[in-house]
């Protein structure tokens, strides 16, 4: 039990903060001009969830989810981290499920109100993943090509999506659809504290409002 409690959580963090934002950065200088798209099928994910066309919504992340699990985790994360190539399938089933849940319509809100708070938080989440995210890496001096973008990087695509589901769905099939997300922003949060980092706290806290949006659209009456 003594030897357990001498380890700190940087012990199981097997690269340095250099080594990590270099990835982030390689991802960007490789796939330079995609984010363009991924940030366009991101915002149209978003116009058309808010006009109900949720089925097609629902459907326009789940190539982008797949995108990450190989390009990010598979084919680069797992080099520095034997966990790597879990994470990348746990993204590609995100991306089916997503895929499933567009197909069948389980859980979708079809009578979603623009000006329902989970709805408003919803929004505000997919926005922050969308807008404010890539720009916080140049704004603290990092290279534009570390700016982490939707449907290239792992965060601001589990943020984005996040907010998208909240809108998205209601009852049971929101909280299966949020899990993934959720659970990524809690290990990146970590792994961003361990390797002394700014932005896992902007990471905590956009988790703990997507969780009271989350609840709070549970737990109203169904319209």
């Amino acid at each position: 039990m003594n030897a357990w409690t001498s380890y700190q959580l940087q012990d199981f963090i097997p690269f340095t903060a250099d080594v990590y934002f270099r990835l982030l950065e390689r991802m960007g200088e490789t796939f330079w001009p995609l984010h363009l798209l991924t940030l366009a099928l991101g915002a149209a994910a978003l116009v058309l969830e808010l006009r109900h066309r949720t089925r097609l919504a629902c459907l326009l992340p789940a190539p982008l989810w797949a995108f990450v699990a190989v390009a990010f985790f598979i084919q680069r994360y797992a080099e520095l981290n034997w966990a790597g190539g879990y994470v990348g399938y746990a993204f590609i089933a995100q991306a089916v499920l997503l895929v499933v849940m567009a197909l069948t319509g389980w859980g979708m809100d079809n009578a979603l109100r623009a000006t329902h708070p989970p709805v408003v938080i919803g929004t505000a989440i997919t926005l922050f993943g969308l807008i404010i995210m890539p720009l916080i890496a140049p704004l603290s001096g990092g290279s534009w090509y570390q700016a982490e973008v939707f449907g290239i990087h792992p965060d601001p695509t589990a943020v984005t999506t996040l907010g998208l589901v909240l809108i998205l769905f209601r009852g049971f099939a929101l909280w299966i659809a949020a899990i993934i997300p959720a659970l990524w922003l809690v290990v990146s949060g970590l792994t961003l504290q361990a390797l002394n980092a700014t932005g896992g706290g902007v990471l905590f806290a956009v988790l703990a409002i997507a969780l009271v949006g989350v609840v709070w659209k549970s737990t109203s009456p169904q319209r």
